[in-house]
């Protein structure tokens, strides 16, 4: 008997009723945990680079720039604008909660935050710079020289660099949202109406990808696995093909990491290509493409309703 049954049996013996138990006993989602304890010192040099349009080719643009922080953590484009006016191939995902995903890209070429932040700084597309460049730029800025020092025996490396951008990402976390706190127990953090999407967010299958601390975020998933929705989409691009540019196996073809569905109230237009417009043209594709179910509008609008309790106290902004 694992230990979360034993402690539901434990509780019923002792008189508890099933509706007082925290919701998070045996659910498939877990709570955002409130930190992750990062080192204060190089999360702030981490959070000025951030926003520090000196990592750019051009010194215009900034992880920011596409990372708003005031937006979710992503841009509200379809297409971010990136070096000289160039459009991404893709849409932004957001920046919050990326500590808990297992791969990070929409076809998870990077294993980590830090080979993340080497893709964007070096793709011409987005900040067209070069690694010796950007060592050179931030050794000569006496500010950074001086906090670098202060935080690394090494001092400016590209190394120490990703590492602080890397280690400012991970305090960007959002916890304590009206869902987790249902999870960890307050049964009316939630209505009953969000309490019914959540039901029957799991009923319709949803859960089967969106699960665990980051609801999504833990698995790749073809998209489109009722349906063709490439062909029904049409204007293929390169860019749908997914997993598979960075495998080049067959299987892997229109393959992607899930995506979080933390704060997913706040980073439309969603999917890779920007599709859906509204959480509620999502869920519509959601059904029809990967689960290959008709749900009347009312669970569509309860499901709905239950993923509005999924946005977290954004940082700084409680």
């Amino acid at each position: 008997m694992s230990f979360s049954s034993l402690r539901f049996a434990l509780l019923l013996m002792s008189g508890v009723s099933n509706s007082a138990l925290p919701a998070s006993l045996d659910e498939p989602i877990k709570p955002i945990p409130f930190s992750l304890n990062q080192n204060p010192a190089r999360a702030e040099i981490g959070r000025q680079l951030f926003r520090d349009p000196l990592l750019s080719g051009n010194n215009k643009i900034s992880c920011a720039s596409c990372h708003n922080l005031e937006k979710g953590g992503a841009d509200g484009l379809s297409r971010s604008i990136g070096l000289n006016g160039q459009q991404t191939e893709v849409n932004t995902p957001t920046v919050f909660n990326t500590a808990f995903n297992f791969k990070q890209f929409w076809n998870g070429r990077a294993d980590s935050l830090e080979a993340q932040i080497s893709h964007v700084i070096q793709n011409p597309a987005e900040m067209g710079s070069k690694w010796e460049e950007i060592v050179l730029k931030v050794s000569k800025d006496t500010k950074y020289q001086r906090a670098f020092i202060a935080s690394y025996k090494d001092g400016v490396t590209k190394a120490n660099i990703q590492d602080a951008i890397a280690t400012f990402e991970r305090t960007l976390i959002t916890p304590n949202s009206r869902f987790d706190k249902y999870l960890r127990g307050d049964n009316s953090a939630i209505s009953d109406a969000e309490k019914i999407g959540y039901t029957k967010f799991k009923q319709y299958g949803c859960i089967a990808c969106h699960q665990g601390v980051n609801v999504g975020g833990n698995m790749f998933q073809k998209f489109g696995v009722m349906g063709d929705y490439f062909k029904q989409r049409g204007k293929p691009t390169e860019a749908d093909l997914g997993r598979y540019l960075v495998t080049k196996e067959e299987g892997d073809k229109y393959v992607f990491k899930v995506p979080s569905l933390r704060n997913v109230a706040l980073t439309a237009p969603y999917f890779h290509d920007a599709s859906a417009k509204t959480l509620e043209d999502a869920v519509d594709v959601m059904f029809k493409y990967q689960l290959g179910r008709v749900a009347s509008k009312e669970d569509k609008e309860s499901i709905v309703k239950f993923l509005n309790t999924l946005t977290g106290e954004l940082p700084n902004k409680p």
